[in-house]
């Protein structure tokens, strides 16, 4: 090879060279590269109830957060719901990152809410949600054997499903008197489940109670935002006054004209009725009206008088005390609570003195005849009758289970059964 030629190649090689070192660069640039794994943040999960005394600081010391987080977290909740407001055996949660920083905070509110407030770009945000309930129809009845409660079952949802049904009839069965051994009952109500698991009742729609050989039926029905209940005739179960001022309570001394009184041994009128209850039951108005007298008087003790527009007046004496609000000239509702059964005045024990007068003269408070509320309105029967009929095919049809029997509320409805018939809420009426 001659000399030139092995110049050329040496030349050629080294330019190469040159070229793949500056090409190499470029290369790498479009060259895709594998990732390294993503960096997942620990987490730590601090999940417990509210108990009783305990406050978000206090909560916050007992765990070893950051107190400057809290009252970042008050601000953010502060329209939301104020976190000062704690009951004890709601549940809460904490989800915290690897440095004890808090993530988000999670509380149950009440049975149908949940707070939860989350760091969102560095600050927290705070968001009410309904929790997510399954809804399903339940058949249940019971027999009364001594009272409601027990006929229902000692459950703190079975208590609230017995007040509920004693609200709906409390304008015609008093559940301290009225009640017989022997009594029926049958419901269809509304059952909330959480993940296939039940967790409360909702709604009644209907209920059929046979008290002493006598039928009552109410029927649920919504109209003008209101929910009320209605016989099958629609004519209103509510009433100018309700039977009784306080639920299940029984009656030591009835209206009389001439009593031997308990504690002067004396014969002498009564011109009340007396329940007796634990000290500190709550009292309710029997009717809407105007506090006209908040306060002790005499052998009444502690007494709430209430004037109605119908010109009666109803008297609840000998309470513990009165409750929050109440004073001369408050305006209350049917229901509204009044005071707390207890011993004031001229009493053996506690038990409250309820009593009626039409202007200044007493009368019997189980005798006042009664005014029923609106019906169901003319344009609205026809809807109304359909929604009877659907129940009533139920109360024909299914299997209604015991109510104290854990399985009755495993046996449930197609809730289409009566989808097109259940009273609206008042979303769905502003929707709609």
């Amino acid at each position: 090879m001659s000399r030139r030629k092995k110049l050329f190649l040496l030349t050629l090689f080294v330019v190469l060279i040159a070229l793949f070192s500056l090409h190499q660069p470029i290369i790498n640039l479009f060259k895709s590269k594998t990732p390294a794994p993503a960096q997942i943040a620990a987490t730590k999960v601090i999940s417990n109830a509210i108990e009783q005394g305990d406050t978000l600081f206090s909560i916050f010391v007992r765990h070893g957060l950051r107190t400057e987080e809290l009252f970042a977290m008050k601000n953010a909740a502060a329209s939301i719901h104020p976190l000062r407001e704690l009951r004890p055996g709601k549940a809460y949660s904490f989800v915290l990152d690897e440095q004890n920083s808090i993530n988000s905070f999670t509380y149950g509110i009440d049975d149908d809410t949940i707070l939860k407030i989350e760091r969102i770009n560095n600050a927290f945000q705070a968001h009410k949600y309904d929790i997510p309930y399954e809804r399903r129809i339940i058949t249940i009845r019971g027999a009364i054997e001594d009272n409601l409660i027990s006929a229902v079952g000692a459950g703190r949802e079975d208590y609230l499903l017995a007040l509920q049904v004693a609200d709906i009839l409390a304008w015609d069965i008093d559940f301290n008197t009225d009640l017989r051994r022997g009594d029926t009952f049958r419901i269809i109500a509304e059952g909330l489940y959480l993940e296939g698991e039940f967790k409360k009742y909702g709604r009644i729609f209907a209920v059929e109670f046979i008290n002493n050989g006598q039928n009552y039926t109410a029927y649920l029905f919504e109209h003008d935002g209101k929910a009320n209940y209605f016989d099958a005739m629609g004519n209103s179960l509510r009433k100018a006054f309700l039977k009784a001022p306080l639920s299940f309570r029984r009656i030591s001394s009835f209206y009389s004209k001439n009593r031997l009184h308990p504690v002067l041994r004396i014969y002498r009128p009564h011109h009340g009725i007396d329940y007796v209850a634990p000290a500190g039951t709550p009292v309710s108005a029997t009717a809407d009206g105007t506090v006209t007298f908040a306060g002790y008087k005499g052998d009444y003790g502690n007494l709430v008088i209430i004037s109605h527009r119908n010109g009666y007046q109803t008297y609840y004496g000998h309470l513990s005390r009165l409750a929050k609000g109440i004073h001369r000239g408050k305006k209350v509702k049917q229901g509204d609570l009044v005071g707390y059964v207890g011993a004031t005045g001229l009493a053996t024990g506690p038990h409250l003195h309820y009593e009626m007068r039409m202007g200044q003269s007493p009368v019997n408070p189980l005798r006042v005849k009664n005014v029923a509320g609106e019906p169901v309105p003319k344009a609205l029967r026809a809807e109304f009758k359909r929604m009877t009929i659907a129940l009533d095919k139920i109360f024909v049809a299914a299997i209604f289970y015991d109510v104290r029997q854990e399985d009755s509320k495993k046996h449930c409805l197609n809730p289409e059964i009566i989808a097109d018939y259940k009273p609206k809420t008042r979303a769905q009426n502003q929707e709609s």
